[in-house]
């Protein structure tokens, strides 16, 4: 068998998430699907994270192993001619017998988009921010000030939902930074780890605005990390603001930077 290394890009609006189910419409079930049918037998495809519902990707990172006789098909090109319209895959390229798009990771970036316009939500935008503009504003020096307690190494059990079991719950952030979105109304937030926790960035992103509205001070959030007690933390962030940018791999990590709001 040949391994497949796919970067995948799709809109999470109408995915029950990555992973696959039984009944439910998932990203993982539309990349086997195609590929069963282009190599006339099941095909399992690994991915690098199982975003939830909702939660969108620009560079999911996936494998699967072929028949060798098709490994030189213009995976890409026969893909996306099957896959539906939400999803596709922006590069297929034959990897190493030992890449693993899960195991093999070493770190992902997610962004997170807020509208912060306190008059209007632009209709076509809806499906990818978070609407916090009809509040009474951001403080971004707060937040600012709020994110750096999040970069470095730390236990985030406080910022974890429940559901996916894991062996231990210390991460280590290397950088959280803030800048423009695709208009001046947005401010993108990403977040770059070596691993997260399962809905960690949108308890983080949750909590961030909770600190920019003064209903958190700053100080709040090593509070919130000490304690390690999920329900003392405020709500989870939407998914529709959430994307996976980015999966790290080969030890190319960027540098730990500190958080810049803009």
């Amino acid at each position: 068998m040949a391994r497949l290394r796919l970067v995948v890009a799709y809109d999470g609006t109408d995915f029950s998430g990555w992973q696959l189910q039984a009944r439910d419409r998932t990203v993982q079930g539309c990349l086997e699907e195609a590929l069963g049918r282009l190599c006339a037998c099941p095909v399992r495809v690994i991915g690098a994270g199982r975003t939830d519902a909702g939660v969108h990707a620009l560079g999911q990172t996936a494998h699967a192993d072929v028949p060798d006789a098709l490994a030189g098909r213009p995976w890409q090109r026969a893909l996306n001619a099957l896959l539906p319209k939400d999803v596709c895959v922006t590069a297929a390229t034959l990897a190493a017998p030992d890449f693993h798009a899960r195991f093999s990771a070493r770190g992902k970036i997610y962004a997170y988009t807020l509208w912060t316009e306190p008059t209007f939500l632009l209709p076509w935008r809806r499906p990818y921010v978070w609407d916090v503009g009809r509040q009474d504003g951001l403080d971004a020096a707060a937040m600012t000030a709020a994110a750096r307690e999040f970069v470095g190494e730390h236990d985030f059990a406080a910022f974890r939902n429940a559901g996916s079991p894991v062996k231990g719950t210390v991460r280590q952030v290397l950088a959280l930074e803030a800048g423009p979105g695709l208009s001046p109304r947005e401010t993108v937030w990403r977040f770059t780890a070596t691993g997260f926790l399962k809905q960690m960035v949108r308890n983080m992103m949750g909590a961030l605005v909770e600190v920019g509205r003064g209903r958190l001070a700053p100080d709040d959030i090593r509070r919130l990390l000490d304690a390690g007690d999920r329900r003392l933390g405020p709500a989870t962030a939407p998914a529709a603001g959430l994307c996976l940018e980015r999966v790290l791999y080969d030890d190319a990590l960027p540098p730990v930077a500190s958080p810049d709001a803009t």
